[in-house]
């Protein structure tokens, strides 16, 4: 007798549908799992077998030949345990047929509970689409699975429970689709900082259109505690934004019952001791890497100098193409990154070039050699560089409150808005993800912002790249003043914030 029991596996950040096959037949007793399983696949056998014991039920003694399809694909985890499980009890005829429609996935402990797994809502979401109404799923699991639209979810707390369910004895209460809390206030604010108002403008800009940012400045002049407000000001996520994010969260294993949907853009601020694999993501079995972690959210790479250069150069083409394609022995999996990268750095390496005390004790050569760490197409992807100068007494003094991230945030979220409907029916969200022939259709120019352009195209020694990029900045900064055309100040704007001279202190 054969039995087939459906279930879900991962490929990346990709859910598909896997047929967990259970025949039993004469012959000695053994049990066997194919279907290139990894080692956790295998060890599963230990785990049935003693789940089968501790649920009350009879362990066939016979050959069991367990057959993952599609027997070609490479299959890892723990999440097979309870389909194998449920195929055997089956087979021998322990329970009766399996409900139509319905999958099975969760991994076993020895004592027969169910623990939770990891990437859940992919697979539910690919559960969705492969026709499955019903999904069972460790208790812990099912908050995530219910954000799949399509699916009655069942949380599943331990075999025996599982066992009474499906014999009719006592039904399992399907989950609740999870609602998310009411917004909590408090947290890091604009509002926290005093003076910087420069800097504070520039971040709003590159929040307004998702822009990349760099910030250079001497020690203790603010630029971590600015960039770490910058959430405080992002916009909102759409639906089909969080959603995209959690995904990879999920298969990451960082959400759980609590939160398992991202409800704010994802802020990311890796070490700078980091690996490129780390970065980008791969290993073995390829995983999500920070740039992917990042998708639709901030990547903060403080002291940027510091990053080894192969870390540095591996974000050049996830930056442009939105996604990272990792190619390894076991496969080859493509990972969005499509993300807001923010960078802090010191001058030079003492960190005081420039600084009104003059107390730096670099070379000129030194101080070359240390900017020249950041090479001149990463250079190049900066959408905005700000100088954060070393705050004055009389702000730090200032009694009156500064703006608050509330009402920063206002305005971004208007912007995004006029770009949402701008680019409605398409894949661009924001103007950082303009498509060149986009520039020339949204970014058109009068006679006098033409001829600042080519100005400064001249002086500035602009590249191509770097000239839609201004142009992004300034489409966006028009947005911000309600404007329907990019005006000759909105340009004016932009310009100043690609001045690559404030690298040499000046």
């Amino acid at each position: 007798m054969v039995t087939t029991v459906r279930s879900l596996g991962l490929h990346g950040i990709a859910g598909y549908e896997v047929s967990v096959e259970c025949f039993l037949s004469g012959g000695l007793p053994s049990f066997d799992v194919v279907g290139l399983g990894d080692t956790a696949v295998k060890e599963s056998r230990e785990r049935v077998r003693a789940a089968v014991k501790n649920c009350g039920a009879k362990f066939p003694v016979s050959r069991i030949t367990v057959n993952l399809a599609p027997a070609g694909q490479r299959k890892e985890g723990t999440v097979y345990d309870l389909p194998i499980l449920l195929g055997i009890l089956r087979c021998a005829e322990e329970i009766p047929e399996l409900p139509e429609g319905a999958a099975f996935l969760g991994e076993l402990s020895l004592t027969g509970s169910l623990r939770g797994v990891n990437g859940v809502l992919p697979m539910a979401m690919a559960a969705a689409r492969a026709g499955v109404t019903s999904l069972f799923v460790p208790a812990v699991n099912a908050p995530e699975a219910t954000l799949a639209e399509g699916l009655t979810v069942y949380p599943v707390a331990d075999v025996a429970s599982l066992v009474a369910h499906l014999r009719g004895e006592t039904p399992i209460a399907p989950a609740p689709r999870w609602a998310e809390p009411p917004a909590q206030s408090g947290g890091p604010d604009f509002s926290d900082v005093m003076g910087q108002e420069n800097v504070k403008r520039a971040l709003e800009i590159a929040a307004a259109g998702g822009h990349n940012i760099l910030l250079i400045g001497s020690p203790g002049a603010g630029k971590s505690m600015l960039a770490r407000r910058l959430p405080s000001i992002l916009p909102d996520m759409t639906r089909r934004e969080a959603l995209e994010a959690t995904e990879i969260w999920s298969v990451a294993g960082l959400t759980d019952a609590k939160n398992p949907l991202l409800t704010q853009r994802p802020f990311r601020a890796p070490h700078h001791t980091l690996s490129s694999v780390a970065m980008t993501g791969g290993g073995s079995f390829p995983r999500p890497g920070e740039i992917s972690l990042s998708h639709n959210g901030v990547l903060f790479l403080d002291e940027l100098p510091e990053f080894p250069r192969d870390v540095l150069e591996a974000l050049r083409a996830p930056i442009e193409d939105g996604e990272v394609t990792i190619t390894r022995a076991a496969g080859t999996i493509t990972l969005p990154s499509r993300f807001m990268l923010v960078g802090a750095m010191n001058p030079c390496r003492c960190g005081w070039y420039g600084h009104p005390s003059g107390r730096c004790s670099c070379t000129e050569q030194q101080v070359r050699k240390y900017v020249e760490r950041i090479s001149g197409p990463m250079l190049d992807r900066m959408d905005l560089h700000v100088n954060v100068a070393s705050v004055e007494y009389e702000a730090m003094r200032r009694r009156e409150p500064a703006e608050s991230s509330a009402e920063v945030r206002a305005r971004v979220n208007a912007a995004r808005e006029i770009q949402k409907k701008r680019y409605e029916g398409t894949e661009v969200l924001c103007n950082a993800q303009m498509t060149p022939p986009m520039v020339g259709q949204f970014c058109k120019l009068d006679a006098a912002g033409e001829k600042l352009l080519k100005g400064a195209f001249e002086r500035l020694g602009l590249t191509a790249r770097s000239h839609d990029r201004l142009l992004r900045v300034a489409r966006t900064i028009a947005d911000l003043d309600g404007a329907e055309n990019i005006g000759a100040a909105h340009l004016a704007e932009a310009i100043q914030y690609r001045n690559t001279d404030i690298l040499k202190g000046n």
